[in-house]
C-alpha cells in the first residue's frame, strides 16, 4: 500500500522545470512555511534549476531560530527588489492574498493548505489542500512521488513543520499528516528535533516569564497576566503556553503592549472554556479576535483602551463573560 497519493500534475509540471530557470521561493516564515521552501527547494534543484528562498518577515521565536541554526536553513530577508532578479517566483504556506507583500508578484507555483481565496489565486502551477493540517505535508508528498533522497536536516525540518502547524496533532489535522509525519521518521534525526523543540526561551526574555508569573491574578475560574509593553507578541504565546503546564490553571489569558497594539493570547484546556468565542465576543469589536476552542487571539489598536490600567481595561470588557 502507498504511503500517499499519486501527485502526477505535480510530477508533470516539475519535468518542465529546467536549468536554465531561476527561482525564488517567497514566505512568510515560520516552521511549516520554511520547511516547505526547503523541500520544494529540493525538488527544484534537483531538476537543475538555480533556487533561492526569501521571507518577508524576520524571525525571533527561539524555536525557529534554533530550526534556522540547525537544520542550517538558508534565508534572504525579502525586497521587492530582489524579484526581477529571477525568471519565477513560487509560494509556499500562504497566497498572494494573505499579504500586501505577495499582491502585486506574479507566481508560477503557489502551494498551501490554507482555504482557498476568494476570488480564486492563479498560478501555472497551484495546488491548495485546506483538508490537510500542514504545506510541508503536500511537499512530503511530492518528494516521495519522485522518488528523492531526504536528507535527515529536511525531514525533521518537515517534521518540526508538521507538529506546529497542527499543534502536535492536536488540531485541524487528517490521516495523511500522520502518514506523512511517520514517513519522515525514517530520515529525520530525533536528537536534532528534540533540540529544535526545547528551544523555546532567550536570555532576555526572561524577566518577562518572571513579571508574568508575579502578576498571574485570578479572573473568574481562569487566571489573567498582564505585562503592559513587550518586544513581541511572540513572548507574550511563550508564556501562555508555558503556564498551560500548570495542573491548577484551566484557562487563562496573557495581555500586553507591542508597538501600538494590545494584543490578548487566549489557552486553554478545550473543556472549561470556549477560547475562540470568549475573545470574539468581549474584544472582535474593537480589532480582530477569534480561534478555536483551546487557542485564540485578539489585537487592537492600543488608543481603544483610553486611558486607565490594561488590567482594568481587559477586566472590565470579560465581565459576565465566564
Amino acid at each position: 500500500m502507498s504511503y500517499f497519493r499519486k501527485v502526477d500534475p505535480a510530477r508533470h509540471w516539475f519535468s518542465m522545470v529546467g536549468k536554465e530557470q531561476k527561482w525564488l521561493i517567497l514566505i512568510n516564515a515560520d516552521p511549516d512555511a520554511m520547511a516547505s521552501s526547503m523541500a520544494l527547494r529540493r525538488i527544484l534543484r534537483h531538476h537543475g534549476a538555480t533556487v533561492d528562498i526569501a521571507g518577508i518577515n524576520e524571525v525571533h521565536r527561539p524555536d525557529n531560530l534554533a530550526m534556522i541554526r540547525y537544520t542550517r536553513m538558508e534565508m534572504r530577508r525579502f525586497s521587492p527588489g530582489m524579484a526581477a532578479a529571477y525568471s519565477h517566483l513560487a509560494l509556499v504556506d500562504s497566497q498572494p492574498s494573505h499579504n500586501p507583500q505577495f499582491e502585486d508578484l506574479e507566481f508560477s507555483a503557489i502551494i498551501d493548505h490554507h482555504p482557498p481565496a476568494t476570488p480564486p489565486e492563479e498560478a501555472e502551477f497551484m495546488e491548495i489542500k485546506p483538508e490537510y493540517g500542514a504545506t510541508s505535508t503536500i511537499l512530503t508528498e511530492y518528494l516521495y512521488n519522485l522518488n528523492l533522497r531526504i536528507g535527515a536536516r529536511l525531514a525533521t525540518a518537515l517534521q518540526f513543520g508538521i507538529r506546529t502547524d497542527t499543534g502536535n496533532f492536536q488540531r485541524h489535522t487528517c490521516e495523511v499528516d500522520l502518514r506523512a509525519y511517520q514517513y519522515l521518521s525514517k530520515f529525520a534525526d530525533p536528537q536534532l528535533l528534540t533540540r529544535i523543540v526545547q528551544s523555546e526561551l532567550r536570555l532576555d526574555w526572561l524577566p518577562y516569564v518572571a513579571r508574568a508569573i508575579s502578576r498571574r491574578r485570578k479572573i473568574g475560574s481562569g487566571h489573567l497576566t498582564v505585562l503592559d509593553k513587550v518586544d513581541s507578541p511572540d513572548i507574550l504565546v511563550l508564556i501562555a503556553d508555558f503556564l498551560t503546564r500548570v495542573y491548577e490553571i484551566r484557562w487563562l489569558i496573557v495581555a500586553g503592549i507591542h508597538e501600538k497594539n494590545i494584543v490578548l493570547i487566549f489557552r486553554g484546556d478545550g473543556l472549561t472554556m470556549d477560547m475562540g468565542r470568549l475573545a470574539q465576543s468581549r474584544f472582535d469589536e474593537l480589532g480582530s479576535a477569534g480561534g478555536h476552542k483551546a487557542m485564540a487571539r485578539a489585537e487592537f489598536p492600543l488608543e481603544t483602551m483610553e486611558g486607565g490600567s490594561l488590567d482594568a481595561f481587559i477586566r472590565k470588557r470579560l465581565q459576565g463573560g465566564f
